[in-house]
């Protein structure tokens, strides 16, 4: 293990050679000041730059958001996601639904029961007391111009599911206009 490599050709090399654009020795996904491609963040246009359809982005004209899901805000003229702006017109959204709503008896209820079983009976009406807890996240995805962005949003009650699918439905007739 104290001998260097026998197969080298006498250079120095921490690990293998990188490629170059597609040939061994070329730069690819990774590495620095590659070409933007398929992970890539802020690979479309920012603040200033125009959209698909000639629309500058930023022109003053966007007012305020007209809906944000979780960190996907819609604009006037554009998607805004943390990985750059997606053209509003043809858009595509998604949600997945990945909470889930549990209902137990709370402890404070079990003990109520236990002591006053032993005075009367109606002790046992405390193991009626529900509670319920809310637990996940909706999952929420957007696709446009061929670039794809997803989010997820916390459920903090029952409804959360319905509130976000009212927020998308509202996106989904923003996108077809």
């Amino acid at each position: 293990m104290s001998e260097p490599n026998p197969y080298a050709n006498g250079e120095y090399q921490w690990g293998p050679t990188p490629p170059q654009d597609g040939v061994p020795g070329g730069p690819a996904y990774g590495y620095p000041n590659a070409a933007p491609g398929y992970g890539y963040p802020n690979s479309g246009p920012g603040y200033g730059e125009t959209l698909p359809g000639g629309v500058p982005f930023g022109a003053g004209n966007s007012g305020t958001p007209l809906v944000s899901i979780g960190d996907i805000t819609v604009m006037n003229e554009g998607i805004v996601t943390p990985a750059g702006v997606l053209p509003l017109r043809g858009a595509v959204w998604n949600a997945t639904d990945l909470s889930r709503t549990e209902e137990k008896i709370p402890t404070h209820a079990i003990v109520l029961a236990i002591v006053f079983f032993i005075f009367c009976l109606l002790g046992l009406l405390f193991l009626l007391m529900k509670e319920r807890t809310t637990s996940g996240f909706i999952q929420v995805t957007v696709t446009s111009a061929g670039r794809h962005h997803s989010t997820m949003v916390p459920a903090t009650h029952p409804g959360s599911f319905q509130m976000v699918m009212g927020q998308i439905g509202y996106a989904r007739s923003l996108s077809s206009m």
